[in-house]
């Protein structure tokens, strides 16, 4: 046992495309460069969208494919070139001895999604390849059991593989995110600088959405509820990638000034979380928010739904509120009311931080490590 332990991994991970705010390529960069100083040895599986610099933990193999299906193909063609122990997939492929289920269920999502959309839509979504695509890898991996193991971060997507697909429960790890908790510390100098160049007056009060997939995050929910509030003093702070002209057609008459900012992709969002007073992410479906981590891990109180599994860790009232659906605008608003409150938030402050000390990246990567071990021997 003693040497299982000690043995030094080989480990290949496969990550597709690359965002400079996604949460699952800043989890992965974290988990590599966690593995790496435990002394072992890893390599990246990917496209040309990841940049060199952006992985100084191994070797980067680049596959030319353009489609899902077409990478999953030529990750199949080159496997037995990677020379590693443990193929560890974060992306949806034909087989892999471990995948992490970090972008959930696509099965259950498109079926959240469908409650949200006019049957024209539902139909267009239907006849896409690329949806067909993505079931038929979803398949292969859980109800062909071509995944060795799975590892989820939320208990949601675990009952959602079991239920959807029959995958073994006994092979199913749950391995919540973690972050980089001395990173997201609150500082109040740091706070004042960035309220100063993000153009925030002393009394504004700054909700914060951050993610990419605004549609499925609840953006437009978030926006409304804010409007519902006619608070003249909120702003709503945008951080991540996605097409802002649709949101800003939504008309808010009562505002002199534009009440959203879109802030595009922000590689270092820990000034933003110091600028920000709440955190606001109405999901439609999300398997477990990384950004929803590092607002609790700033202290921020955090609003979202039981669509999240990060609202699994949190209690309703104390470190954010759970909204139990993002069309929900009034009770996104009173939500956001509640939060408004100065004293709440001071409150809320010491009690997220505090919860966030039990989801440590080192947490994450030493469970992860003891997994991937297990699958080596």
């Amino acid at each position: 046992m003693e040497t299982a332990v000690k043995q030094k991994l080989r480990i290949a991970f496969v990550r597709r495309g690359y965002s400079r705010s996604g949460g699952a390529e800043a989890y992965l960069k974290r988990l590599a460069d966690g593995i790496v100083k435990a002394g072992h040895d890893v390599q990246l599986v990917a496209t040309n969208e990841w940049p060199e610099d952006q992985w100084p933990f191994g070797s980067i193999t680049r596959l030319g494919a353009t489609t899902v299906i077409g990478f999953a193909d030529e990750l199949e063609q080159i496997r037995p070139q990677l020379h590693c122990g443990v193929l560890f997939s974060l992306e949806r492929v034909w087989g892999c001895d471990v995948y992490r289920a970090g972008d959930g269920v696509h099965r259950a999502w498109l079926a959240r999604r469908r409650k949200f959309e006019v049957p024209l839509k539902q139909f267009v979504r239907a006849a896409s390849r690329k949806h067909r695509d993505l079931l038929q890898l979803e398949e292969s991996l859980l109800e062909k059991r071509k995944a060795g193991r799975v590892i989820v971060a939320s208990q949601m997507v675990a009952n959602e593989i079991i239920d959807l697909y029959r995958y073994p429960a006994d092979t199913i790890d749950l391995v919540r995110n973690g972050v980089p908790l001395d990173e997201f510390r609150f500082d109040a100098e740091l706070r004042e600088k960035s309220r100063v160049e993000l153009n925030l007056k002393q009394d504004q009060i700054a909700l914060l959405f951050a993610g990419s997939g605004w549609e499925r995050k609840g953006l437009l929910f978030a926006i409304q509820a804010m409007a519902l509030c006619k608070n003249r003093k909120m702003r709503l702070l945008v951080a991540g990638r996605g097409d802002a002209r649709p949101y800003k057609t939504k008309r808010l008459r009562f505002w002199r000034e534009g009440p959203v900012q879109f802030l595009g992709e922000v590689a270092d969002l820990v000034p933003v979380y110091s600028a920000a007073d709440v955190f606001i992410l109405p999901t439609i479906y999300d398997p477990f928010s990384n950004a929803c981590l590092e607002a609790l891990a700033s202290g921020l109180p955090v609003i979202t739904t039981p669509s999240n599994g990060f609202s699994e860790i949190i209690e309703d009232g104390v470190h954010g509120s759970i909204v139990d659906n993002p069309a929900n605008l009034v009770g996104l608003r009173d939500a956001i009311h509640f939060w408004s409150d100065p004293s709440r938030r001071d409150t809320a402050r010491s009690a997220n931080i505090e919860r966030a000390l039990q989801f440590d990246i080192s947490k994450n990567v030493a469970q992860t490590l003891e997994i991937l071990t297990r699958v080596a021997v």
